[in-house]
């Protein structure tokens, strides 16, 4: 039985499995489009699942067959409204960040940097709709699933805007050459191609998608949840960390866990030929 309290969300539904936090992006009349209330619910759930340790996986689905499709327009009609109240008030500032489409941008900008740096492992079940914001959070998912007949995009630049705050993630998920070309066209593709460019990592039909979920459960659960969390650590550090620099890093991360209690675990679960206490 879980221990953690979670708050009641409006735009976002919790389902709790043993080890694992099942999460409905939950706007389904708007195809699940990311408001500004959702991006604090979800900053606000990320915040718990930071210091906890017994949720080991967080799946990250959008309810009633579309996963997200991409920024409210209610909430750019609202940044707007508020730039002209400024300007109308003659409310001047060198300061870009005061201004209401800047804090609008930054705000899923935060969210999704967070949602990256989570120690559990975050799968993405991604069907339906996987545009704009939801194309974001599937390239910071470390594992990804595309159910077929799924419509991956990039629409902004049609729509007079850049991709700011995704593009990244979008970079460093499928690299320089395919991240130009999929938001300098504006371009749609589905499932197929995704496992090509390597934005996914699972492509499947609806009818096989809970084997394949059940699968990749069965082994984040043999893996033990702090060991997965220092792995996510040492990776996202190889980012900016020059490289012997990291390789100290790494070292002490290995150290650590070699002393805890994981890590004593795990050895002695392998001396005696029996599952570790974390895979039970």
């Amino acid at each position: 039985m879980s221990t953690i309290s979670f708050p009641e969300f409006d735009s976002i539904r919790l389902e709790l499995n043993e080890h694992c936090l099942q999460v409905w992006l939950n706007r389904p009349k708007s195809r699940n489009a990311m408001s500004l209330q959702m991006v604090k619910e979800l900053m606000a759930l990320f915040e718990i699942l930071e210091d906890q340790s017994e949720i080991r996986t967080l799946l990250l689905r959008g309810s009633e067959g579309n996963f997200c499709s991409g920024g409210d327009i209610k909430d750019m009609a609202a940044a707007r409204a508020a730039s002209a109240s400024q300007k109308s008030q003659d409310i001047e500032s060198s300061d870009i960040s005061n201004d209401p489409f800047y804090q609008l941008n930054r705000e899923f900008g935060h969210m999704i940097t967070r949602a990256n740096r989570l120690p559990v492992v975050v799968v993405a079940v991604l069907e339906g709709a996987v545009l704009g914001g939801g194309f974001g959070l599937a390239c910071i998912s470390d594992v990804a699933i595309a159910v077929d007949g799924v419509q991956f995009g990039l629409p902004e630049t049609g729509l007079g805007i850049p991709p700011a705050q995704i593009a990244p993630f979008v970079l460093k998920r499928i690299g320089l050459t395919q991240a130009r070309r999929l938001m300098l066209l504006g371009s749609r593709f589905g499932a197929e191609e995704a496992h090509e460019l390597g934005l996914v990592h699972y492509q499947t039909n609806p009818d096989r998608l809970d084997e394949l979920l059940s699968s990749i459960l069965s082994q984040i659960k043999r893996c033990a949840p702090g060991a997965n969390a220092t792995t996510k650590a040492i990776l996202l550090a190889a980012e900016t960390m020059e490289h012997e620099a990291l390789l100290d890093f790494a070292a002490g991360r290995f150290a650590d866990s070699i002393y805890s209690a994981e890590g004593s675990e795990g050895t002695l679960a392998f001396v005696q030929k029996r599952k570790a206490a974390w895979a039970e």
